[in-house]
């Protein structure tokens, strides 16, 4: 029976936007109607993936990390996240009541559940890595997780996981589900070796603006030939800066393309970038966004896995990041289909 579904990813960057694209695909191939629940750039990155799909404007929460990773700064962002938990919850109350809504799908959105619909909650952080408080904080994540109908956890069980303890700490004793990893990237081999470097910039602000020019710095001084992406999807630009390429977003189609074009790629430690950098085989440099403790976790678990290498921010070297990476070709893989089962959503 054909549903109306509404997907809402968080506002961390795009990578929960961007991980949703093989989940509406697959919602779409299965006759649902999809409607999008975003607002600002992960609004406009799903705009442009699915411009046919309606949209209902949901607020995200605007996250701003410090130039400085501050812990207390972090308890204080976690203090005000759980405070607009609450009002999302309301306004997803709203939602419902103006709109025929039967699913809702919440990309690490704690607060959008409802107990007259579906409510399914996505997400690869079920034991959350935190500088403080850290028992605390994995109970109340519990609490928040365990109102949801259904957990989808977009990794696979075993040793041959991407997560590591982020979703294998122990046992999980509330309903869930190991999905698969999700990446709107698909695999196909590609000969030509367009850029020597691919750079990759997201997450919230500052932080994202001080890697970019980080990284545009140190690529100025080199004969390589690179290409920037500065995850800005609101604009569409290109331009040049000597040896470096800048394009302020690109769609899936083109970014597929400069990733399998590129001989290395330097990016985030984000864990829908891992998905899409072990879906296409790319050799990378992972370097986290300072003071997120998830990132600086999936950065540390794939370098001693030896699938990426990874530098910190505050000691980011190209010219070493270039000449280690060489000892990391990427050994995870991708199963070559996900276990959409889980999008059996009747009842």
């Amino acid at each position: 029976m054909k549903k109306n579904i509404l997907i809402c990813p968080l506002d961390w960057g795009l990578g929960h936007a961007a991980r949703c694209v093989p989940v509406i695909k697959e919602l779409q191939r299965l006759g649902h109607q999809v409607i999008i629940g975003a607002d600002q750039q992960p609004l406009a990155f799903l705009q442009q993936e699915f411009p046919e799909l309606p949209v209902i404007k949901i607020s995200g929460y605007n996250v701003l990390y410090s130039k400085k990773a501050n812990g207390f700064k972090l308890l204080f962002e976690g203090i005000r996240f759980y405070q607009f938990i609450k009002k999302e919850h309301k306004l997803l109350a709203q939602i419902l009541a103006e709109n025929d809504i039967d699913v809702v799908i919440s990309d690490n959105r704690y607060g959008l559940w409802n107990k007259d619909v579906k409510s399914i909650f996505i997400t690869h952080q079920v034991f959350v890595k935190t500088p403080l408080f850290s028992t605390w904080i994995q109970n109340k994540i519990k609490q928040l997780i365990t109102n949801f109908d259904e957990c989808w956890i977009p990794d696979v069980e075993g040793e041959n996981n991407l997560s590591g303890d982020l979703a294998h700490f122990k046992k999980i004793d509330f309903s869930h589900q190991y999905i698969g990893a999700l990446s709107r990237f698909k695999n196909v081999p590609n000969t030509t070796s367009k850029y020597d470097v691919l750079t990759i910039v997201s997450g919230p602000e500052p932080q994202r603006t001080i890697f970019q020019n980080l990284l545009i710095k140190q690529l100025k001084t080199t004969q390589l030939k690179v290409a920037l992406v500065a995850g800005n999807p609101h604009l569409i630009e290109k331009k040049e800066e000597g040896n470096v390429t800048i394009f302020s977003h690109l769609p899936t189609p083109q970014l597929q393309e400069l990733i399998t074009q590129s001989k290395v790629v330097i990016c985030r430690a984000g864990y829908s970038s891992i998905m899409d950098l072990v879906a296409l085989q790319q050799k990378a440099v992972l370097v986290p966004t300072p003071g997120q403790t998830e990132q600086e976790y999936l950065a540390n678990y794939h370098m001693e896995k030896g699938n990426f290498y990874s530098q910190n921010q505050d000691q980011f070297n190209l010219e070493e990041a270039l000449l280690k990476l060489e000892e990391y070709p990427p050994s995870s893989k991708m199963t070559d289909s996900l276990n959409f089962d889980f999008l059996n959503i009747e009842g």
